[in-house]
């Protein structure tokens, strides 16, 4: 993933982890994996966790301890209502973003 790329996720990757978790709640390692699966490969395990400490900080999930076969147990992360309306507010951002640099690309061809 190129720089810029990566300058750009730094500004959504909340917004995606909140629209992951809008489907169902899950762990930190099941959120990188989703991630990957939608080919953000590059995303560090690390940068995962970084953000959900900052979204649980900020009241946007509910997270709840479960049990683990292996280790101590697991935080699951739900996206609450004050998580949905940030999620609301980014798909909002996002979509006057995407329609303007449309415009803007479109402009140019």
């Amino acid at each position: 993933m190129g720089k810029q790329m990566t300058e750009m996720l730094k500004g959504t990757l909340e917004g995606i982890v909140l629209a992951i978790l809008c489907v169902r709640p899950a762990y930190g390692y099941e959120i990188t994996a989703r991630l990957r699966e939608q080919g953000f490969s590059d995303i560090a395990e690390g940068t995962v966790y970084a953000l959900l400490i900052r979204i649980e900080q900020r009241g946007l999930v509910d997270v709840e301890k479960v049990p683990s076969e292996k280790g101590p147990p697991r935080k699951v992360y739900s996206l609450n209502a004050q998580g949905r309306d940030q999620l609301d507010e980014f798909w909002r951002a996002w979509g006057f973003l995407a329609e303007r640099i449309g415009q803007l690309h479109e402009a140019e061809e």
